[in-house]
């Protein structure tokens, strides 16, 4: 519903509109956030409130291009480490500043990114989360990262990035003058990434004690769970496109 609500907001509204929309989401993932990292009532409105404020100041100003790339950088290597050496309670200060890692970036990648080319970044991670899920429930024996998400298996990513290179040589076909290599190569890269932020969520989340980020959407849980995918995969999304544009 959330997903469903926001793009139609994209497809509906001006741009001049979209971002004080996608400020609200981040208000409320950020007060999410806040609750994984265990602030207080207080704490965690204004954690939310500045979290939002400087996504707007930030589009305002033009610091766009450096936050995306600051969390391409985040993404590819300091979640992984992050996660390798263990996501503990005691890093209060270091998960706060997480939430800015994690949200700020995906917010200003959906406005750089066309309304379409938003879509396309989605259906690519859903069409991959259901190959991965499907594979891994029925072949799924070497677990991925058990001590984080015991579901996940070694299967499913392979099942996952088969998804993703065949939803990408199918859209290739639609796409005229589309460089191959650099395009699947975008693909899988997208897919991997997308892991990285499941884990990555799922691990603030095992150390906070709890199942679901929230219960904003009832039988659902919070918005981090709908978005925890998407908020590694858009801002890499965002700076890889007009390469993918420039090549084709």
């Amino acid at each position: 519903m959330l997903i469903a609500a926001l793009l139609a907001a994209l497809f509906v509204l001006p741009r001049a509109a979209l971002a004080p929309v996608l400020a609200a989401v981040l208000f409320a993932a950020a007060l999410e956030w806040a609750g994984l990292c265990r602030l207080g009532r207080r704490s965690a409105w204004a954690y939310a409130a500045t979290l939002a404020a400087v996504f707007l100041i930030s589009e305002a100003i033009g610091l766009r291009p450096a936050l995306l790339a600051a969390a391409a950088l985040f993404w590819m290597a300091v979640a992984p480490l992050w996660m390798w050496r263990g996501v503990r309670a005691g890093q209060v200060t270091w998960l706060g500043a997480s939430g800015f890692a994690v949200l700020l970036p995906a917010g200003l990648a959906v406005l750089a990114l066309d309304p379409v080319e938003v879509l396309l970044v989605l259906v690519l991670i859903w069409v991959a989360d259901s190959a991965a899920y499907f594979v891994g429930r029925t072949w799924g024996r070497h677990k991925l990262a058990p001590a984080i998400s015991p579901g996940k298996s070694w299967e499913g990513v392979a099942g996952g990035l088969g998804g993703a290179l065949a939803y990408a040589i199918i859209l290739g076909f639609f796409t005229r003058g589309v460089a191959w290599v650099p395009f699947l190569a975008a693909a899988a890269v997208l897919f991997m990434i997308s892991i990285v932020g499941d884990l990555f969520e799922s691990a603030v989340k095992r150390q906070a004690g709890v199942k679901d980020s929230g219960t904003l959407l009832p039988g659902h849980g919070g918005v981090l769970d709908r978005i925890d995918s998407t908020t590694a995969t858009l801002p890499l999304a965002a700076l890889l496109w007009p390469m993918l544009k420039a090549g084709a």
